[in-house]
């Protein structure tokens, strides 16, 4: 059998710092959460104000009201290091893909759909089968589908910048030098809680996406992002 290429080296290079990144960023957000699982909206909000909602688990620390008469370990100092060491390492890594994607029409070439996948009938025709938990078709054995695509393109143009930017207008300092991207989000507090709510966005799109990478075969998928190439099947004559 001959071997066709799948992946290019910097696709796989971005996309398993991407996946290290994003770990040490759950991990840590986790962490950092539970020394305040309280959220809030507009500019202010701490111990004594009332919250928009709150996780219900115990904090890390004694002085945040939870309603449990214990408070976890507190890991808050080195969770915050990792946790803006790993954002970096993601915005880096994200600008060095979109760059390269750009220029080289990744983007166009693999993940804008198809004129012929713009319909509603192609898009149902793929959710229907991934909800019958069916094996992908031939033809998405080197190509994404439709829905794979659009997936993705939610994930790269306004997950990932979205949770970047919530990330950066939690920080004194960001909100020092451009103010006006703050107050758009509704202040700090509301920032807070938007990074909230599209980190959750991005565990259920990992947990599909594992999902969906076991169905269609984990081994042949976990071959292509590490070597690039996967195995042609033989043609039928």
């Amino acid at each position: 059998m001959r071997r066709n290429p799948r992946h290019s080296v910097l696709v796989r290079v971005t996309h398993w710092i991407t996946v290290i990144s994003f770990i040490a960023l759950l991990v840590t957000g986790v962490e950092i959460l539970i020394s305040h699982p309280r959220f809030y909206w507009g500019e202010v909000g701490n111990s004594l104000t009332p919250p928009l909602f709150q996780i219900p688990i115990p904090s890390s620390r004694s002085t945040v009201p939870t309603g449990y008469a214990y408070v976890l370990p507190d890991q808050n100092g080195w969770s915050r290091y990792l946790h803006f060491e790993a954002a970096w390492a993601l915005v880096l890594t994200g600008l060095v893909y979109v760059v390269s994607g750009l220029r080289t029409r990744h983007f166009g070439t693999n993940l804008f759909p198809a004129p012929e996948d713009r319909t509603w009938r192609a898009f149902s025709g793929v959710i229907a089968r991934h909800l019958r938990l069916a094996p992908p078709e031939d033809a998405d054995s080197n190509s994404y589908n439709v829905l794979q695509r659009v997936t993705y393109l939610l994930v790269v143009f306004f997950f990932f910048p979205f949770v970047i930017w919530t990330g950066l207008a939690m920080s004194s300092g960001w909100n020092a030098a451009v103010p006006w991207t703050v107050d758009f989000l509704g202040g700090r507090q509301s920032a807070r809680t938007l990074h909230f709510f599209v980190s959750i966005g991005l565990v259920l799109f990992l947990l599909v996406h594992v999902a969906m990478i076991a169905l269609s075969g984990f081994g042949t998928r976990m071959r292509e992002m590490i070597t690039g190439r996967t195995i042609a099947r033989p043609e039928r004559t």
